[in-house]
């Protein structure tokens, strides 16, 4: 793939319209969160069927990874993406008009299972798109929507439900009809495949085809699949319970939740923007990743092991800064690297489905530590040892091959 000389006006238009979709599909998750209690009270439900409600969801978004990323590459990635974008949103509508716990779990799940199909297919488009020079950049700016899609979620429904008593139903109206607006611009904007594309050949003309076991010989993106695992757990363990913890063991309630909460995305957001702009500029990721990954771990157990409300905000910030969502771009980048061109949706599927088998197991698996002792300070720990895990990873990623990106973007 050569995507140095592609149309600026066309990649910028990629940027802008895939971190819309980030940023819904990410409010439409978060919008769970603040609503919780409301949730565990209207059914009568424990703190493990409460995660429960989170781990069937990324069950299901998880399981549509690795065949959406197949498909996209077989039959066409936005075939794959704009059907499945809306239909999320129809089913976020749905979900919140279900009157009984187990009708809502059948819904959210499948919402999650539509919800999974946009990873993939999506980042094949944009790594093809954007230019080599900017790829990890690009990829941060579209990843900063799940930073604001996390903020939005959690103060739509802290607004709506805590503030202005509305019924926890709310917000999913609300997301459903913004996804599904979304999802009619993304139809009109993104194309198969970006101005003055030319397929990959082989070296004899014939076609490249993908080998998919081919993926899993290559010593990087097994490590790269191994940190984004780690990192996600973590990522998922606050994502879920960091509100809930707040209520029950801060004594923080209403938009105050909200704002601390949110102090995760938006701190990610110049965090992902200069680890991505540094990535960039040394043309490696591994030393990124070694001053990210080792900080994510201290910031993620501190947020329990002190009882200081001032470690908490600084806990909480540097690890919006380092943790999950500003080192998604920076594996971005390895995967890109050391993926197949002809591939590049399948590779970003497979890559997704094992980050993202993290996020069935962190709710429900912090939902059953916390019934099982009474807090969630082990569920945190947990989180922190895994991360441990991924400094292991990162430290053996091998980049002595690299060479850095020194052309000079040609503007058509």
């Amino acid at each position: 793939m050569d995507n140095k000389n592609i149309s600026n006006n066309y990649w910028i238009k990629i940027v802008i319209v895939f971190t819309l979709g980030w940023i819904a599909i990410y409010a439409t998750r978060t919008i769970l969160n603040p609503i919780m209690t409301n949730i565990q009270s209207e059914f009568a439900i424990n703190a493990a069927q409460l995660g429960l409600i989170s781990s069937l969801f990324f069950l299901g978004y998880t399981a549509t990874q690795i065949p959406s990323g197949f498909l996209g590459d077989k039959f066409g990635r936005k075939k794959m993406i704009i059907p499945a974008f809306i239909g999320f949103g129809i089913l976020a509508i749905i979900s919140g008009q279900m009157v009984t716990f187990y009708m809502f779990l059948m819904m959210w799940f499948l919402t999650g299972m539509f919800q999974g199909v946009f990873y993939g297919p999506q980042y094949g488009l944009s790594s093809e798109a954007i230019p080599q020079k900017r790829l990890t950049l690009g990829s941060a700016i579209i990843n900063s929507g799940m930073a604001i899609g996390m903020s939005a979620g959690y103060w739509i429904s802290s607004i709506t439900v805590q503030e202005m008593d509305m019924s926890w139903r709310t917000p999913f109206w609300i997301m459903g009809v913004i996804v599904i607006v979304i999802g009619i611009v993304m139809w009109i904007i993104v194309k198969e495949h970006p101005p003055g594309y030319k397929a990959p050949d082989s070296a004899n003309g014939v076609p490249e085809k993908l080998k998919v076991s081919e993926l899993f010989k290559n010593r990087n993106l097994i490590l790269a699949f191994i940190t984004i695992f780690c990192s996600i757990y973590g990522f998922f363990v606050i994502l879920t319970w960091l509100p809930y913890y707040l209520e029950t063991a801060r004594g923080i309630s209403g938009s105050s939740v909200a704002f601390v909460s949110s102090l995760v995305p938006w701190a990610s957001i110049p965090g992902m923007l200069f680890f991505g702009w540094l990535s960039d500029k040394l043309g490696k990721q591994r030393p990124v990743l070694l001053v990210m990954v080792p900080l994510a771990f201290i910031s993620t157990v501190s947020i329990v092991l002190f009882d200081q409300m001032w470690v908490l905000y600084v806990s909480l910030i540097v690890y919006g800064i380092v943790g999950k969502l500003s080192t998604n771009p920076v594996l971005i980048a390895v995967v890109a690297n050391n993926a197949p061109r002809v591939g590049l949706a399948t590779s970003f599927g497979i890559y997704n489905f094992i980050g993202m088998s993290a996020s069935i197991l962190a709710p429900y698996i912090t939902g059953f530590i916390t019934d099982v002792t009474g807090n969630l300070d082990m569920g945190f720990y947990l989180a922190g040892a895994l991360l441990l895990v991924g400094i292991v990873a990162v430290f053996m990623i091998d980049e002595s091959g690299y060479k850095k990106v020194e052309h000079v973007e040609k503007v058509k």
